[in-house]
């Protein structure tokens, strides 16, 4: 345990510190689902029409309020790929000469330009109306919540209390949930009556998004999702062999996946209100998908499947605002829009697959020219 927790830092740069595509590749599978494969797949459903397509199109919505769902492990996996890089990229830059304190200055510009981008994207900034602006509403907000509560972390606290913390993260958001009246009791989970969406009401007043979805106290939570992450990395970039860093990362995912069903009777698997159980339940899977995408690209040295998804993740958050901002279908409209007379119900697929093309043409110009926006 000791030897384990002894490679939870940001030393011996030389120590695993290469590139790991597996990471890249995660990154652009999962902006895949957000900038197009969603829509791509759930049409198929319109074409077949059988059980599996319904099963793939009901897995492709988040769940109503309790339980959990392939698409509710997308946001979740966009904090943990964050957190798994930090190791990497602040090791890097501590290697480099900088100092703590110039790295958290550039931590604080990004949160910044993150939840700008968020505002954007989401809370109805571009409106330029006042009535309909929402401060806290989105997945790039909740991530730059998440950054910079890991950074604090990373940077200033050593391993083992970096693993208090994040235990505590969850304990508190928990205990306010448990204890925090929102009416005659406490300890209420339902959709308009909880603690967390108490909160931002109470906060942000006539700002709050209007939906059951709360930010304020799941802010503890999206730091704790991004610590997952973290966790992960340190282990991805330690100098223990790539087999026993896989063993490491299943054994990582088992222990949040029965924690989270332990605790879910108590306290539930809820993604709207981000709860600690939901946070564990969804890092599990998290992990997973990372040993897997690990094992088959950097272990097994698997990668030529793996281009597609690195070209849409080298720039996850120009696809991300560009997804949200415009809607490529327009374009790819031009070309196909006389094939409906002929394509019937495979039309839909046709149109959500040309508007993803479009954006993923953009995405691979950029790739090739070695274009990469980074904030």
């Amino acid at each position: 345990m000791k030897n384990l927790l002894n490679q939870f830092t940001l030393k011996n740069l030389s120590a695993g510190g290469g590139r790991i595509l597996s990471v890249d590749a995660l990154r652009g599978f999962d902006m895949f689902w957000i900038v197009g494969g969603e829509m791509i797949f759930k049409s198929l459903d319109k074409v077949f029409q059988n059980n599996t397509t319904a099963w793939i199109s009901l897995q492709l919505d988040h769940v109503e309020w309790l339980g959990f769902r392939f698409y509710d492990i997308i946001m979740p996996l966009f904090l943990f790929i964050v957190g798994v890089a930090m190791p990497f990229s602040f090791s890097k830059r501590l290697a480099a000469g900088d100092s703590k304190i110039k790295i958290m200055t550039h931590v604080v510009k990004r949160v910044i330009i993150l939840w700008i981008l968020g505002m954007i994207v989401q809370g109805h900034l571009l409106s330029y109306s006042i009535e309909k602006l929402d401060l806290y509403s989105n997945t790039l907000q909740a991530i730059a919540a998440g950054y910079f509560i890991s950074s604090l972390l990373i940077l200033y606290v050593k391993a083992i209390g970096q693993i208090i913390a994040t235990v505590s993260l969850m304990l508190i958001y928990w205990l306010v949930m448990a204890f925090l009246p929102t009416g005659e009791t406490a300890g209420i989970y339902l959709p308009d009556n909880n603690a967390a969406i108490y909160i931002d009401k109470m906060l942000l007043g006539s700002f709050q998004d209007g939906t059951t979805y709360s930010w304020i106290l799941s802010s503890l939570n999206f730091g704790a999702t991004t610590m997952l992450g973290v966790f992960a990395g340190y282990l991805l970039r330690s100098d223990f062999t790539k087999y026993r860093k896989v063993g490491y990362l299943l054994i990582f995912a088992a222990i949040c996946y029965l924690l989270a069903i332990i605790w879910h009777p108590v306290h539930p698997i809820i993604k709207h209100i981000w709860t600690g159980s939901f946070v564990l339940y969804a890092g599990s899977f998290s992990l997973l998908l990372l040993t897997v995408f690990y094992l088959i690209i950097d272990v097994w040295n698997l990668k030529a499947w793996s281009k597609f998804f690195i070209i849409i993740g080298a720039n996850a958050i120009v696809a991300y605002v560009a997804a949200h901002l415009f809607d490529f279908r327009h374009v790819s409209d031009i070309f196909i829009r006389g094939l409906e007379q002929y394509t019937g119900n495979w039309y839909d697929f046709i149109r959500y697959a040309g508007g993803f093309l479009v954006l993923f043409g953009l995405l691979w110009y950029m790739y090739v020219r070695k274009i990469f926006v980074k904030i």
